[in-house]
C-alpha cells in the first residue's frame, strides 16, 4: 500500500503542477511570439539593405560594377551595435564588390522569391545573412548583406527580461495564492482535527456536524456514530464492573467472615496454615472487588451528578483519619496530617475513594520506622496529596503506574495495580491533574513518592 501523504500536499500536487506548466507555457509562448516578429523584422532589414545595394549595380563595357560612393557604403555600414558586412557576385560568381570571403549560402537551402536568409560566422562571430538574386545587364548577380547579432543578443534578453520576468512574478504569485488558497480551505479540517485530538479519552460526546465543512459531513457522522458505539461498550463494560463487584462482594464478606471465625477456634497448625492462606486470599479478592466497584463508579456515566456538591478535601480526610491512624500503627508507620480547608465541587464518596486508595498505597510500601503525610489546602488552586518515605517510584514509571493493573517489576504486596487508576479516574472526573514526585527522604537515602491531586480553579469556584 503506498504511503499516504497529507490532504494538503494531494491538493497542492494536483493545483501547482498543472497550474506551474500551463504558466511555463505561456511563458514560452510569450517569448516566441515576441522574438519571431522582432527577428523577421531584423531580417526585412537586412534585405532591404540588398535591395539597396542591388539597385546600384551597373553595367559598362560588358563589366558589371557597384555605384555606391563612399558616403553610401559609410550609411549602409552604419549601426548602433552590430558590423554590417556585404558581397555582390556576378552571373559567373566572380566578386563585384565588397569582402571577398562572406560566406555563401548553404547549398542545400533553397531560396524563397529570391531570397535566401541563413545564419553563419565572419571574423569568428556569428552572422545573420541575406542573399539576393538581382538583374545585372540582362545575367543574374548575387548580392549577399550580413551583420552581427549583437542586437539580436540584445533584444532576447530584453524580452526576456520585460515578458518572461512578469510572467514568473505572476507564475509566483498565483502560486502563492494557490498555497494560501489550500491552506485557508483546509482550516475546518485543522480545527475538527485540533477539537478531536484534544479530547481525553473519555470524552464521546458528538462532534456538532454544523461545524464541520459540507465536504467533512460524512466523516464527522462516521466518527460521531464510531463514539457511540465505543461510548456504548464503555458503558456496557462499566456495567459489567459494577454488577460483577456488587455480586462478590456478598459472598466474599461471608467467606471472610467464615474463615475469620475459624481461626477464632483451636485448630491444628496445618489446618491453620490453610486458613490464613484463605482468609488472606479472601482480603484480597474482597479488595480487588471494592477497587473495581470504585473504578465502575469513577469511570465516565458511572458517577452520580446529583451527589456533586461543595465538598471540603479537609473534611474528606477527616472522615478516614481513624480508620487509617490504626493501620498505620499496626505497620509501626508514623502517619501525620498537615490539612487545610479547600473547597471543590465533586463527590465526596469518590474523593475519599481516592484518598484511601493513595493512603493503602503509601501504607503498605513503606516499610516500618517510615512516615506518611496527607497533606489538603491551597497554593493556586486546590490540592490533596499523600507523601511517603517508601521506595519511590523512579522518572521512567510515573507514567506508567497509573495504568490499569500496572506494577513495578519487582514490587512485592498484596496491590493489583488498579489503586492509582482509580485515582486518575476520579481526578479526571474532577477536571484535577495527577502528579507523581519524589517525596519524602528514606532510610536508604533515596526519595519516597508524592502523589498529588491538582484540582482546576474553575472547579474550586463552582
Amino acid at each position: 500500500m503506498p504511503k499516504s501523504t497529507s490532504l494538503r500536499v494531494r491538493l497542492l500536487q494536483r493545483l501547482l503542477v498543472p497550474l506551474a506548466a500551463i504558466l511555463a507555457v505561456s511563458s514560452i509562448a510569450a517569448y516566441y511570439f515576441s522574438v519571431e516578429p522582432a527577428m523577421d523584422a531584423f531580417d526585412h532589414g537586412l534585405i532591404n539593405n540588398g535591395v539597396a545595394v542591388g539597385d546600384r549595380i551597373r553595367m559598362e563595357g560588358g563589366q558589371a560594377f557597384v555605384d555606391l560612393p563612399s558616403v553610401a557604403q559609410q550609411v549602409l555600414r552604419t549601426d548602433r551595435f552590430d558590423r554590417i558586412y556585404y558581397l555582390v557576385l556576378d552571373a559567373r560568381g566572380e566578386r563585384i564588390d565588397g569582402e571577398h570571403d562572406l560566406p555563401l549560402p548553404p547549398p542545400g537551402q533553397k531560396p524563397e522569391d529570391s531570397v535566401i536568409v541563413y545564419d553563419a560566422e565572419y571574423g569568428g562571430e556569428k552572422i545573420r545573412a541575406a542573399a539576393l538574386l538581382v538583374s545585372c545587364g540582362g545575367e543574374i548577380c548575387t548580392v549577399i548583406v550580413a551583420e552581427t547579432t549583437i542586437k539580436r543578443q540584445r533584444l532576447v534578453r530584453e524580452i526576456l527580461l520585460w515578458n518572461v520576468l512578469p510572467e514568473l512574478v505572476l507564475a509566483l504569485f498565483a502560486l502563492a495564492l494557490v498555497w494560501l488558497g489550500v491552506r485557508r480551505g483546509l482550516e475546518p479540517l485543522a480545527q475538527l482535527s485540533e477539537e478531536i485530538r484534544s479530547r481525553s479519552p473519555r470524552d464521546l460526546y458528538p462532534i456538532d456536524e454544523g461545524q464541520a465543512p459540507e465536504e467533512a459531513r460524512q466523516l464527522v457522522r462516521a466518527l460521531n456514530r464510531l463514539f457511540g458505539r465505543v461510548g456504548e461498550a464503555n458503558l456496557n463494560q462499566q456495567r459489567f464492573l459494577s454488577n460483577a463487584a456488587h455480586q462478590l462482594r456478598t459472598p466474599l464478606a461471608g467467606l471472610q467472615a467464615h474463615t475469620e471465625l475459624a481461626l477464632a477456634q483451636p485448630v491444628p497448625d496445618a489446618c491453620r496454615a490453610e486458613l490464613e492462606q484463605v482468609h488472606t486470599a479472601t482480603i484480597r479478592t474482597a479488595r480487588l472487588a471494592n477497587q473495581l466497584l470504585a473504578l465502575a463508579r469513577a469511570e465516565p456515566g458511572g458517577e452520580r451528578p446529583a451527589e456533586r456538591s461543595a465538598t471540603d478535601l479537609k473534611r474528606v480526610v477527616e472522615d478516614c483519619t481513624d480508620e487509617w491512624v490504626h493501620r498505620a500503627l499496626e505497620r509501626e508507620i508514623d502517619l501525620g496530617f498537615d490539612i487545610a480547608p479547600a473547597t471543590v465541587h465533586g463527590d465526596a464518596l469518590l474523593l475519599r475513594e481516592a484518598l484511601v486508595n493513595l493512603l493503602g498505597n503509601a501504607v503498605e510500601y513503606t516499610p516500618a520506622g517510615g512516615n506518611v503525610t496527607v497533606r489538603t489546602g491551597m497554593r493556586s488552586a486546590p490540592f490533596m496529596e499523600v507523601e511517603d518515605s517508601g521506595p519511590g517510584i523512579p522518572p521512567g514509571e510515573r507514567e506508567r503506574v497509573l495504568e490499569r493493573f500496572y506494577r513495578l517489576p519487582g514490587t512485592s504486596g498484596t496491590g493489583s495495580g488498579l489503586g492509582l487508576a482509580i485515582v486518575r479516574e476520579i481526578a479526571a472526573t474532577h477536571g484535577a491533574a495527577v502528579t507523581v514526585d519524589d517525596g519524602a527522604p528514606n532510610a536508604q537515602g533515596g526519595r519516597g513518592c508524592r502523589v498529588s491531586l491538582n484540582f482546576a480553579a474553575a472547579e474550586a469556584a463552582k
